[in-house]
């Protein structure tokens, strides 16, 4: 594992083995998962997930960490590389929750008519398997800011460019020692992420296409290179990518980025340190 760090832009100071907060992405693909990639996922502290795709129970064992440790689900639009990974998250809890412990509430963030949506979900899945966790074990959240119960993050939720259908919105996730981390779920060049992007540390942008594919709901390498000039001392991650891994020979080649912008991979970690330094584990 090779970890590399670098100097958080507000505090100026060199990482620590010490950490208060560690970011890890547990999938980094598109919709389309490119070779050596699933789809994108992020893990907060193990207890803070952010979207439910497809293969997030399996994306979730890799990590070493099961759906019963899980304290709240943010969630940034409908599309199903987001979403259809719910009905299993629940089943989970749902079946093997006494085996792992579980007797904790979920709580579940989104927009308003997203607890009928991810229902119904639930009931086209796994019909009247999963009615009494739905109704006991979920706490539905609608708010568009507030504390992350139980957590040390406090979050805010704004709109972004995407498929209007899926009400498309990223997360602004803030720390009690002021650490800022601005996740952008997917989106194109948006107005709401340059107004977010001074105040925050580090800034999650998704890259769904290549630059021959012209789309206002995506960012492309282009728009990723011309977002990093204009935030120059804001540390730039990209997920949700449409190439391979680095390991793959088959796909869209990687782009060539600049190197202080940080094309992840599945299982990368970001690590926030006890001075607010910010580093990089690479698997």
């Amino acid at each position: 594992m090779k970890e590399s760090s670098w100097r958080s832009k507000h505090q100026g100071l060199v990482c620590k083995p010490e950490f208060v907060a560690e970011l890890h992405f547990l999938g980094t693909g598109n919709a389309f998962s490119p070779p050596g990639r699933m789809h994108a996922l992020a893990l907060l502290d193990g207890e803070i997930l952010i979207d439910a795709p497809p293969t997030v129970l399996p994306q979730l064992r890799r990590a070493g960490v099961t759906p019963s440790q899980l304290k709240h689900v943010l969630f940034t639009h409908w599309h199903a590389d987001h979403t259809f990974g719910f009905p299993f998250l629940m089943l989970d809890r749902e079946k093997m929750g006494d085996l792992d412990g579980c007797d904790s509430v979920l709580e579940i963030h989104c927009r308003p008519g997203g607890k009928e949506l991810l229902t119904e979900l639930c009931d086209s899945g796994f019909p009247g398997s999963l009615d009494e966790i739905l109704a006991e074990g979920i706490r539905w959240n609608n708010s568009e800011e507030g504390d992350l119960d139980g957590t040390d993050w406090s979050f805010e939720r704004f709109p972004v460019i995407h498929s209007p259908e899926t009400d498309p919105h990223g997360y602004c996730l803030t720390h009690r020692d002021g650490v800022r981390i601005l996740h952008c779920g997917d989106s194109g060049p948006c107005q709401e992420i340059e107004d977010r992007a001074p105040e925050s540390q580090i800034v999650i942008l998704e890259m769904g296409v290549p630059d021959f594919v012209k789309s206002p709901f995506h960012h492309n390498p282009s728009d990723i290179m011309s977002f990093s000039r204009r935030h120059p001392e804001t540390r730039i991650l990209v997920t949700h990518n449409y190439a391979k891994s680095p390991e793959s020979r088959q796909g869209f080649e990687i782009p060539d980025l600049p190197n202080e912008i940080l094309q992840l991979n599945d299982g990368d970690s970001i690590v926030i340190g006890e001075d607010g330094s910010i580093s990089v584990k690479k698997i």
